[in-house]
């Protein structure tokens, strides 16, 4: 793990998912301070950090990794990245008041029927030449 960016904070996501793709696109297009680095889940460096870190590796959850700190899943990863990214975007921090099992609970419905609602790729993506230095190989 002494290879990954000790001053970034590190995105796991699921590359196959069409949603989740999306989602990691916007975070670029919103991280204005340069804050987070992307991994896909199903990658070999990410199955390694899921390994480090002790999770689970059926994990179905998006996993926000801060280096020497701590990791976060579900929604608290998700609240944990809207702080970092642009102004207009924290706004989506109104909602952080919903107790966390509630949150939890809608980030599961949405996780569960991501592929039926949005698609699935056959292979994770390949970044645009302008964002490959966001995404750890």
């Amino acid at each position: 793990m002494n290879q990954l960016p000790q001053d970034k904070k590190i995105i796991l996501y699921d590359g196959v998912c069409n949603y989740c793709n999306d989602k990691v696109n916007f975070i670029i297009k919103n991280d204005t301070n340069d804050s987070f680095r992307f991994v896909a889940l199903q990658s070999e460096t990410g199955q390694k950090i899921v390994t480090y870190l002790g999770i689970d590796k059926t994990i179905d959850s998006i996993i926000l990794y801060e280096p020497g700190y701590a990791y976060f899943i579900k929604s608290e990863a998700v609240f944990r990245i809207i702080k970092h990214l642009s102004s207009s975007v924290k706004l989506l921090l109104l909602f952080n008041f919903i107790p966390t099992n509630i949150k939890n609970l809608l980030y599961d419905y949405i996780a569960k029927n991501r592929y039926k609602w949005y698609g699935k790729m056959e292979v994770c993506m390949i970044p645009l030449d302008e964002v490959t230095s966001k995404f750890i190989a």
